[in-house]
C-alpha cells in the first residue's frame, strides 16, 4: 500500500472506520485518529494532536457525539488552526444537515484557508444496528416519537465512500456535499421495514418526545447523551432542509444511494436483528 498522508479523525466510528476502509481498498492506508491508535489522538487531550498530525496533508474529520454538542465549536477551531500551522493542506468534514451549531464549524474549516470539504449529511441507517435505535429493535418494542415526519435516512457506507472520494480528488475542492439517501421515509416505515426484513413482530408506538426523554432519564441514559438526543428530535429531525432528497452522492459516485430496504436486507442476514435469548 502506498502512503498518502491522510488522517482519519475518529478512524474507528461509523463511518471513520468505513473512510479508513475505503481508503484501504484504493491502496491507501491512512493514520488512524483515536485513543488506541499509536500515534493517538484524544479530543480531551490537544497535546495528542501534534503527533497525530505530524506529517499530515489530508485529514478527515468526525467530531464525536456530534457537531451540536458544546464544546465542539471550539475545539474544530483549535484543530483547524493547528493542522494549518502544522502544514496540512485539505479537510474534509462530517456535518449535519440542519443543525445551526455544525454550520459555525464548517464556517471556521470554510474560512481557514485550507482546502476542504464539508460532508454534510441526513441521519444514518445505521442508527438501527449500531447505535441507540438498536436496543428498542431487539426488544421488539419500538416507541418513537414524531412517527410521521419523512425522513433521508442515509447508508453510512455511502458516506464513507463520498468522504474518501472528494477527500481524493481535489475537483471537489471548496464543495459542501449533502449527502441523503434516495427517498424520504418514516419510522412507522422504517420499522415495518426492518420487522419484514428480519421475519419478527416489531410492535411500534408513538410517543410525545417528553414521554420520550423521560424514558431515557428514566433508563438512567447519560444527561449530555439525553440532550442531545431530544435536540436532534426537537431542531434537527424537524428542520425543512433535512427533509430533502439531495442527489450529491449519485453525483460524486456515479451511481444512485442506498435505499433503506437494501440496507435493511444487507443488515438482517448479518443477524444483528435476532432478538436477545435469556438462557
Amino acid at each position: 500500500m502506498k502512503t498518502e498522508n491522510i488522517l482519519v479523525i475518529g478512524g474507528t466510528g461509523k463511518t471513520g472506520r468505513r473512510v479508513a476502509e475505503d481508503l484501504r481498498n484504493r491502496g491507501i492506508e491512512p493514520r488512524i485518529g483515536s485513543r488506541n491508535a499509536s500515534p493517538g489522538f484524544d479530543w480531551d487531550d490537544k497535546d495528542s494532536w501534534i503527533d497525530a498530525l505530524n506529517g499530515i496533508e489530508k485529514i478527515y474529520v468526525s467530531y464525536y457525539p456530534d457537531l451540536a454538542v458544546p464544546g465542539a465549536k471550539e475545539a474544530i477551531e483549535s484543530l483547524t488552526y493547528l493542522a494549518k500551522e502544522l502544514g496540512v493542506k485539505k479537510m474534509v468534514l462530517l456535518s449535519g444537515k440542519g443543525e445551526t451549531e455544525a454550520e459555525a464549524c464548517e464556517k471556521i474549516v470554510m474560512d481557514s484557508g485550507m482546502d476542504y470539504n464539508i460532508v454534510r449529511a441526513s441521519w444514518f441507517n445505521q442508527n438501527w444496528s449500531e447505535s441507540f435505535f438498536l436496543e428498542p429493535i431487539l426488544s421488539g418494542e419500538v416507541a418513537l416519537p414524531l412517527s410521521d415526519v419523512l425522513i433521508p435516512f442515509v447508508d453510512a457506507n455511502d458516506i464513507a465512500e463520498v468522504a474518501a472520494t472528494v477527500l481524493l480528488d481535489d475537483t471537489y475542492n471548496g464543495e459542501i456535499i449533502e449527502v441523503t439517501g434516495p427517498e424520504l421515509i418514516t419510522f412507522k416505515d422504517i420499522v415495518n421495514i426492518i420487522s419484514e426484513t428480519s421475519k419478527r413482530d416489531l410492535n411500534f408506538y408513538d410517543i410525545t418526545l417528553e414521554q420520550y426523554v423521560e424514558g431515557m432519564k428514566q433508563m438512567e441514559i447519560p444527561v449530555d447523551v439525553v440532550w442531545l438526543i431530544e435536540y436532534l428530535f426537537s431542531h434537527v429531525l424537524t428542520n425543512p432542509n433535512n427533509q430533502l432528497v439531495v442527489n450529491d452522492i449519485e453525483r460524486v459516485l456515479g451511481r444512485k444511494a442506498k435505499t433503506f430496504l437494501e440496507y435493511a436486507q444487507e443488515t438482517a442476514t448479518s443477524g444483528i436483528w435476532s432478538p436477545i435469548r435469556v438462557k
